[in-house]
């Protein structure tokens, strides 16, 4: 078991577009590289520190509002 030779990797592309047709193999190449692209975007701002917070402003009464 090695390397798929090009005839092989034809071959499977070319079942490909028979099972799914042209569109719907569009459809998941853009997809997959949507995913692709907000998976490094996680990773990217995983790396970065949290914004800080604001603190909550109180009422007037001196009460923290609930909402």
């Amino acid at each position: 078991m090695g390397r798929l030779s090009i005839t092989e990797l034809l071959l499977i592309l070319g079942v490909a577009l028979l099972l799914f047709g042209a569109g719907r193999i569009s459809d998941i190449g853009k997809g997959l590289g949507e995913g692709i692209r907000n998976f490094k975007k996680g990773l990217k701002d995983e790396d970065q520190p949290p914004p800080k917070q604001l603190p909550k402003k109180e009422d007037e009464g001196g009460e923290k509002s609930t909402s």
